[in-house]
């Protein structure tokens, strides 16, 4: 792709995330047709978004995940402090297409990380970090077609990132439970629907975390102090609509809940926070 191609294509997708709308392709550019255009594109998009970033998601961490979204390996993309907020909250869905909750492990860095953070071993990673805590991810894409756009295409779309909701951090020392083992059940409108566990993220969230470190570090994408890094779907993409009550129980480790609405202009009744 040429860089007028980017610049096009990342204004197409700017545009459709600020005004909450949806397209076939991009409007005249071409696809991105490797990973490397679809980071280039996301991360021109995110300038003409110029909003501070909170941190990064990991999309597509489990089977269920990849299937949701046509996809075969995990994607990054980032996390905007606009569309990130506490629990509990009020989410509009109004013009969300892709509909769904997923209940996840956040963490959060506690000093930046180096610039041979791709060599660090899992261990190591856990090192930089200074918080866990229990999320709700509610993903859209701003492709109709969002499961026949294709990774570079999903990569350019940041990953599929819509909005984000945050648990209190966990209390208390959590660094030596086992998370691939840990059981993480979802609610929808106080039925228990949803069931599943840290091994879900890729074998284990501190292994999710860890490619995402070396994954950033090959792409020359910042890790910062106070960055969160959400991991992935445990268990399943849970279909919602507006009129919603989600609940994410996390055990000893906390629960995160939110309502969907169908009404309203805004994104949430709640106060974004966490911004970096």
């Amino acid at each position: 792709m040429t860089d007028t191609d980017i610049d096009h294509a990342a204004a197409c997708l700017a545009a459709a995330w600020q005004d909450d709308t949806h397209f076939d392709s991009l409007d005249g550019a071409p696809p991105p047709a490797t990973l490397d255009a679809g980071y280039a594109i996301q991360a021109r998009f995110a300038s003409r978004v110029g909003t501070p970033l909170s941190g990064w998601k990991i999309a597509a961490t489990n089977v269920a995940g990849q299937r949701h979204i046509g996809v075969t390996h995990p994607l990054v993309g980032r996390l905007f402090a606009d569309r990130v907020y506490p629990a509990p909250a009020t989410l509009l869905m109004r013009n969300n297409r892709m509909r769904v909750a997923e209940a996840e492990f956040c963490f959060r860095f506690g000093r930046d990380l180096p610039a041979d953070a791709a060599t660090l071993e899992r261990d190591e990673v856990m090192n930089y970090v200074d918080a866990l805590f229990p999320a709700i991810e509610v993903p859209d894409s701003r492709f109709v077609d969002f499961a026949a756009a294709g990774a570079p295409s999903l990569v350019a779309d940041n990953a599929c990132a819509r909005e984000f909701v945050l648990g209190d951090e966990v209390a208390g020392d959590w660094r030596d439970i086992a998370l691939d083992r840990f059981p993480v059940a979802l609610y929808l409108n106080g039925e228990r629907v949803v069931e599943g566990t840290g091994a879900d993220v890729l074998g284990d969230p501190r292994a999710a975390l860890t490619w995402l470190v070396r994954e950033c570090a090959q792409r020359d994408l910042p890790l910062k102090s106070g960055h969160l890094v959400t991991t992935g779907v445990i268990g399943r993409p849970l279909p919602v609509s507006a009129g919603d009550t989600v609940r994410a129980d996390f055990g000893v480790l906390g629960d995160v809940e939110l309502t969907l609405s169908g009404h309203g202009t805004g994104h949430t009744s709640s106060s974004p926070e966490h911004a970096s």
